[in-house]
Formats: structure tokens, C-alpha cells, sequence
């Protein structure tokens, strides 16, 4: 219970901070001020917006499926927020550090599918129900080329447990008996005589252990914008079209807990890219002859040092992501329904499957 409390305030905490975040980079790419009155530059209006909310009357439509209204955005924050108990945030912190934790993620997610359309169905209005389908329609389009970007890392590292991924991409791996895998998988680096386990840092990286991952996790972040209903994949939440998309007839407490959903899925894709592709909590600093970056930055596993080192170098990873996936929204217009799905499974659902194919080729070629 204690860790479970303690996860939802820090992803609370997370989630006031990028709501706040993104109101100020939207500001500043339309060169206007955004909130200023709430606090220092407008630090607190993110918490007033919360405090509103919680205080607005809880509304429900008279002809709704009362059941399945408030029902679903349970379902919906109860899936993304499962998804968290496999992420592991240092070398010896992760809340269930199960052995099938890709396999547990990309299951317990998918139930946000059934969410919404539950919120779209019971709401009992038109326009909330095409922007459940809309919504649903996209995201499982686009989790098959997520799925096949992730597939192909889980590929190349021969493992489902995301704490081990975070291990063979970090010097730290020498340091543990059955954690010994061939890392020289640079273009090169055997011919030069280079043990990149002993280097660390972003050598260890899987965009840079298999080069074809790197093409992976540039698909898997276009397909987690999607996933998340973000711009320009926004189609299901489109305003001027839909009002306001599945939860147009959502209030109050409600309505907060549908939006705290959407960050915290946008939160979560975002964790999964760093711990598949870029690092997880390992340092991108190398070793660079006596001077050992890695293993200074890096910290002893168990101890503080470890745990402070593997949270900062984790949330520096996860909040660039974060930051591009905002610049992202205010930089490209949104796509129609016809170029979103063109881009789904003609572009990123055949190139995701010649990756897999390569990943294959390149693991068989490692034995």
C-alpha cells in the first residue's frame, strides 16, 4: 500500500509539473506569456486547475449506462497505471520485478481500449461515441507497430524482464555473475579490440549495441504519440470536429481522472522508450581510459548513491522525451484520418516488420 501511495503522489506530482510545462512551452513557441498569475510565473496554476476540478459538480446524463459512466475512466487510469509496477527506476528498485515484465506491459495497457469505449458507449451521446471509436481505432492500429519496434528489442537483448534489459545496457553488468552478454556488437569494435562493457555509457545503449534499434525506437516513439492522442495523432480529441472526443460528457472528479489518464499514459510510453532503447537508469557517461564516468555516475546498487543516480539519470532521459513529445504538438498540424492510418500500416507497420526480420538476422549472427 505504502509503495502503491507513493507512486500515485510522484506521478501526481509528475503530472501537475508537465501540465504546467506545457502551457509554457506552447507559450513560448507562440510567443505569448501563458499563465502568470497563480504563483511565481504561474508555477501554481496547474495545482488551481486541479483544485477546480475536484470542487465542480459530478454530472452524469440522465439516459447513460450510469454502470459502464463511471465505470470507465476507473478502467481506463486503473490500465495505464498498472503498466508503472514493471519499471524499474534504478538497479535495485522496481515495484514487481517480474520475468515477463514486456509481455505484463503491453497486456495490462490494451485495457484502455475497453475503457474507452465504455466511456464512449455509455455516455448515451453521438459524438462521444465516434470519438471512442476514433480513439480506438487509432490505438490499436498503431500498437502493431509499436508492438514490432519493441519486439525487435526484446529480440536482440533475448529477455522480457525490463530490469535486465537495463543491465546488459550498462557497465554495471560485469559487476553481476549471469549478466555477462556480448556487448561488442558496434560495427567494428571487436576488430579494434574494444570491450564497450568495460566502457559503459551510451556505448551500451541498444540504439547503439544493434543499429537497427535505432530505427525502432524512432517508430516506437511515432506510434506512442498515437497511443497517447497526442498532436499530431489527436484526431480522437479533435475540438473543432468532436467537441471534445469521448469524454465530452465527463465532470468534476471524473474528467480529472480521464486527464490525469492521458499524461500518465504519455508518462509511461516514454519510461518504456528509455528503458528499451535509451539506457534505462545506466549513465550515458563512459569510461574514458583510468577516469571511469560510468562507474562514478553510476553508483553502488543498493546503496543511496545508486538509487539517486539511477532516478535522475531515469526522470533526465524521460523528461526529454516529454519535452519533445510538447515541441511536437505545437510544431506539426494534425493529420486526417486517411494519412494517420496510411501512416500506420503502410510506412511504420512494414519497415517495424523488416526490422524484426534484421533483428533476427543480426542475434543469430551473435551466436
Amino acid at each position: 500500500m505504502l509503495a502503491f501511495l507513493l507512486t500515485l503522489g510522484a506521478l501526481l506530482g509528475v503530472v501537475i509539473v508537465l501540465a504546467y510545462a506545457e502551457r509554457k512551452v506552447a507559450a513560448f513557441m507562440q510567443d505569448r506569456m501563458g499563465p502568470t498569475e497563480a504563483g511565481l510565473q504561474g508555477s501554481l496554476q496547474a495545482v488551481a486547475d486541479v483544485l477546480k476540478l475536484l470542487q465542480k459538480e459530478d454530472i452524469i446524463p440522465a439516459a447513460a449506462d450510469k454502470k459502464l459512466f463511471k465505470l470507465a475512466p476507473i478502467l481506463i487510469f486503473a490500465a495505464v497505471f498498472a503498466g508503472f509496477a514493471v519499471i524499474p527506476f534504478t538497479p535495485t528498485m522496481v515495484p514487481a520485478g517480474i520475468g515477463i515484465g514486456v509481455f505484463y506491459l503491453l497486456a495490462i495497457v490494451s485495457l484502455d481500449v475497453v475503457g474507452l469505449l465504455m466511456a464512449g458507449w455509455g455516455s448515451n451521446n453521438k459524438y462521444a461515441m465516434l470519438g471512442a471509436m476514433r480513439s480506438v481505432a487509432q490505438i490499436v492500429s498503431y500498437e502493431i507497430p509499436a508492438g514490432l519496434a519493441i519486439l525487435s528489442a526484446v529480440m536482440i537483448c533475448q529477455s522480457l524482464d525490463f530490469q535486465e534489459i537495463s543491465y546488459q545496457q550498462g557497465a554495471l553488468m560485469n559487476q553481476f555473475p549471469g549478466l555477462e552478454y556480448d556487448m561488442n556488437w558496434l560495427f567494428g569494435v571487436e576488430a579494434l579490440g574494444i570491450n564497450t562493457t568495460t566502457i559503459g555509457g551510451i556505448t551500451t545503449w541498444n540504439i547503439f549495441r544493434a543499429p537497427m534499434l535505432l530505427v525502432s525506437f524512432v517508430i516506437y516513439f511515432i506510434a506512442s504519440l498515437a497511443e497517447s492522442n497526442r498532436a499530431p495523432f489527436d484526431i480522437p480529441e479533435a475540438e473543432s470536429e468532436l467537441v471534445a472526443g469521448f469524454h465530452v460528457e465527463y465532470s468534476g472528479f471524473r474528467f480529472a481522472v480521464l486527464f490525469l489518464a492521458e499524461y500518465s499514459m504519455m508518462v509511461l510510453v516514454c519510461l518504456v522508450a528509455v528503458v528499451l532503447f535509451l539506457g534505462s537508469w545506466n549513465t550515458p557517461l563512459p569510461n574514458i581510459g583510468l577516469i571511469s564516468l560510468a562507474y562514478w555516475t553510476t553508483g553502488t546498487p543498493g546503496e543511496l548513491s545508486g538509487i539517486l543516480w539511477g532516478i535522475f539519470w531515469l526522470l533526465s532521459k524521460t523528461f526529454v522525451l516529454l519535452f519533445l513529445q510538447l515541441q511536437i504538438r505545437w510544431t506539426y498540424p494534425r493529420l486526417r484520418v486517411d494519412q494517420l492510418m496510411h501512416l500506420c500500416w503502410k510506412v511504420l507497420t512494414p519497415i517495424a516488420l523488416g526490422i524484426v526480420l534484421l533483428a533476427g538476422i543480426w542475434r543469430l549472427s551473435m551466436i
